[in-house]
């Protein structure tokens, strides 16, 4: 059975913990900041547990859990 690929986009946009959880950051963080109240642009910074609906779809990107 050959190796299964990193899908690298995913890679990149998700982090899992060492408890198991995938974390995501928030779109919308790089468009418009002026307009954006300093606490919003804040909110972008951190990350956020991944929907429990999208952690199958996620999974299967990240077969080694990069």
């Amino acid at each position: 059975m050959p190796k299964m690929k990193t899908h690298t986009g995913a890679s990149r946009r998700f982090k899992i913990t060492g408890t198991g959880k995938i974390m995501r950051t928030k779109h919308m963080k790089s468009h418009m900041r002026r307009k954006k109240s300093k606490r919003v642009k804040a909110m972008f910074d951190r990350m956020l547990p991944l929907h429990p609906t999208q952690v199958g779809n996620i999974k299967r990107l990240l077969p080694y859990g990069v």
